[in-house]
């Protein structure tokens, strides 16, 4: 009897008493008897998180649209890298880069098939989560506080269960994925490549794994926040440096090949990607038709083209034009 009259003391006065104790919302009540400020809160379990009577509830809903399109986009990330360092390495006269290319879709999709299984609902295509709030759900290390000024409590947890840590399980994963099966393929197929250059798009994976590994873990928040705008600015200014690279000044030079079309649709694609992460299509009749502004930055750069093409300007500025 006295646990329930203080446990519904302690909910009706839960505000005050978090701000006195200084205790992030990540705690739920915990009181036995004769509890001391220090016993009175504990940090929810994994998968877990507080509902408005600051009571542990299992998070057992599926991740919103934008929580997909965070990990689309992070599941994209080693892919894009994968391919960008194969391209870079199996030089132009390389047959091996398509087969290269298609191995790391292969790779990165199965790593993310398996992820999806081995998570909670194991064996299941899809994930239970809960739902991000705010940008310090994502670093609940930071708030271990110290009622009494001597014992800190540590709530170090996942607040946004599973967003933070399954990103890591698929690079795991993916890196697993490419050392069983890329080394093979390179050594059976990529024989214009001097024996020097067969393996550095492998060994270039095993750099940026550890750096996209670090990213997750120190920005992790930031990225679900900035996401939409990165892979807006990002695919503006690599396919304006891929058309300036490739000397495209008309619409006959993009289609003269094959691959140039297929780096422009791919960046089509990202756009449509951060135009539907920003708008997160809550207002389909308004977001939708935004859709049709893809185009828009190739179709500038095309039509624009040849005024800014520099042997032009140089001319023009020797007759003093």
């Amino acid at each position: 009897m006295r646990e329930q009259v203080l446990k519904k003391l302690v909910l009706l006065t839960y505000d005050h008493i978090g701000q006195v104790l200084n205790l992030p919302v990540f705690f739920f009540f915990n009181c036995k008897i004769n509890c001391n400020a220090v016993d009175l809160f504990k940090v929810c379990p994994r998968g877990e998180r507080t509902d408005e009577d600051k009571i542990c509830q299992m998070c057992v809903e599926s991740p919103e649209l934008y929580g997909w399109l965070y990990l689309g986009f992070m599941a994209m990330l080693p892919l894009v890298l994968h391919w960008f360092f194969i391209e870079w390495y199996s030089g132009k006269k390389s047959s091996s880069a398509l087969f290269q290319h298609i191995t790391a879709l292969f790779e990165c999709s199965a790593a993310a098939v398996v992820t999806l299984l081995v998570n909670d609902p194991v064996g299941m295509l899809s994930i239970r989560s809960c739902k991000v709030q705010m940008l310090s759900d994502w670093y609940t290390m930071l708030y271990n506080p110290s009622p009494d000024y001597v014992t800190t409590l540590h709530c170090t947890q996942e607040a946004v269960y599973p967003l933070y840590t399954i990103v890591f399980i698929y690079y795991a994963f993916c890196l697993v994925f490419m050392m069983m099966l890329r080394p093979l393929l390179v050594k059976k197929i990529a024989c214009g490549l001097g024996k020097s250059d067969r393996f550095k798009s492998i060994y270039a994976a095993l750099y940026f794994f550890p750096i996209l590994t670090v990213l997750q873990a120190v920005g992790g928040g930031l990225l679900y926040y900035a996401f939409p705008y990165i892979i807006l600015v990002l695919s503006l200014v690599t396919l304006a440096v891929y058309m300036s690279a490739s000397e495209i000044q008309s619409f006959r030079d993009l289609v003269a090949k094959k691959k140039r079309l297929v780096v422009l649709f791919s960046h089509w694609l990202l756009h449509a990607y951060g135009i539907i992460s920003i708008s997160r299509l809550d207002k389909l009749d308004q977001d939708l038709p935004l859709l049709a502004l893809v185009p828009t930055p190739a179709l500038f750069y095309l039509l624009t083209a040849k005024f800014t093409e520099p042997n032009r300007i140089l001319s023009e500025g020797g007759n003093g034009h």
